[in-house]
C-alpha cells in the first residue's frame, strides 16, 4: 500500500515520528512519536492546508510516497466519525493513537480524515519491528499553488 507524507524539506526522510511527538496533535499526546501519513497526496496536502494561510505557504515542502508492504500489521480504530472532533484535538483521539503505540499490537493505525470526510491516515507506529520494512519511495519539492487560499 502507498502513502503520503507532507513535510518540510528538512524533515524528508525521517521516519521516527519524533516531531508528532514535541506536542499535541489530533492522534497523539505530547511525547508519542507517530508518524502521520495519508492514503493521497490530496489529503496529505489538505492536512497540511489545514495550519496555513497564504502568507505562511512555505516554498521548501516535499511530498514522500512511501510503501506499507504486504504483511504489515495494519488495524482500524473504532473511532469512525471525526467531523466533530475540532482543534484542540479531542482527548479521544490522542488515547486511540498513544495505544497504538503502548500496545505495540500493529505497525499501523487506519483512521479517518478529520480534514476530508471519507478519506483515510494511516498512523505509523516507529517503533513496531515492522516499521523497519515501510520504505520511502520517492521525495519530490512540492510547490504550494497559491489558488488554493481565492
Amino acid at each position: 500500500m502507498r502513502v503520503f507524507r507532507l513535510t518540510k524539506r528538512k524533515y524528508a526522510g525521517d521516519l521516527s515520528g519524533k516531531g508528532a511527538a514535541l506536542s499535541n496533535n489530533r492522534w497523539n499526546s505530547k511525547g508519542t512519536e507517530i508518524l502521520y501519513t495519508a492514503d493521497s497526496r490530496a489529503l496529505a496536502m489538505a492536512e497540511v492546508m489545514v495550519h496555513l494561510t497564504m502568507y505562511m505557504l512555505p516554498d521548501d515542502y516535499m511530498m514522500m510516497e512511501i510503501d506499507i508492504p504486504v504483511g504489515v500489521s495494519i488495524a482500524q480504530t473504532d473511532i469512525v466519525d471525526v467531523s466533530g472532533f475540532q482543534w484542540p484535538a479531542s482527548i479521544e483521539t490522542q488515547r486511540a493513537g498513544d495505544a497504538l503505540i503502548r500496545s505495540g499490537e500493529t505497525c499501523v493505525l487506519k483512521v479517518p480524515s478529520a480534514v476530508v470526510k471519507g478519506d483515510f491516515n494511516y498512523l505509523i507506529n516507529p517503533a513496531h519491528s515492522d516499521a523497519k520494512k515501510i520504505r520511502i519511495i520517492e521525495t519530490v519539492p512540492f510547490p504550494f499553488d497559491r489558488r488554493v487560499f481565492k
